[in-house]
């Protein structure tokens, strides 16, 4: 009679219902080098960041870095489902598209395949945030502009949220130089809490 009387109580007073009715939040990354902490150490990536502030603001969730240097959208495109299968996220954040971009690949392409993973992840009962990226200067103006538009299009037609430019605050910046690695592709440990920044503008609505 006890428990039963528990459970009535907590069904008519707020704050008193079983905190496990609710889905556990799982939330998975799927990027490349900039995800994946190339060239920085261990723990210092934007993804681990990520988890640590998760932490600070006490919102329970289980992050999964699937992340994969070099790797791009035909790639991600191809080995999702298994990541959805395996780990059944709550929150899908898609980190790809800048291999696509410094190999010339088809933008054609790279639409279709981010397009196909948003409605995949969504389709698997995730929320997803699309993170956009821009390329150098020297790849053109054109070609810049139309890339970095393909991110906002995707995200529109399919109705999901969007974290604009990555880098922003850290390519755009006037001494970009020197929050990057000597390739002058990857950024330094420093700056990827502004990195996790932008991220997080685009993925705190959906937790």
């Amino acid at each position: 009679m006890r428990d039963c009387s528990l459970l009535a109580l907590s069904l008519v007073v707020p704050g008193l219902a079983p905190a496990q009715t609710g889905k556990p939040r799982r939330i998975v990354v799927l990027g490349d080098s900039l995800s994946a902490e190339y060239g920085i150490a261990r723990g210092s990536g934007w993804v681990a960041l990520l988890e640590q502030r998760l932490k600070t603001r006490k919102l329970a969730a289980e992050v999964i870095n699937a992340s994969i240097s070099g790797d791009t959208t035909s790639g991600g495109r191809s080995r999702l489902p298994a990541v959805l299968t395996r780990h059944k996220p709550t929150h899908l954040i898609i980190e790809l598209g800048g291999n696509d971009a410094l190999r010339g690949l088809a933008l054609d392409m790279t639409r279709d395949n981010l397009r196909a993973m948003v409605r995949a992840g969504k389709a698997a009962g995730a929320k997803v945030l699309l993170v956009g990226m821009q390329v150098p200067p020297n790849y053109g103006p054109s070609y810049g502009r139309d890339f970095f538009a393909l991110f906002g299009q995707v995200a529109r037609e399919e109705k999901t949220a969007l974290t604009p430019f990555l880098l922003a605050g850290v390519a755009d910046r006037a001494d970009a130089e020197a929050w990057f690695q000597p390739d002058r592709i990857h950024p330094l440990a420093k700056a990827h809490p502004l990195m996790l920044d932008q991220v997080w503008a685009g993925l705190e609505p959906l937790l």
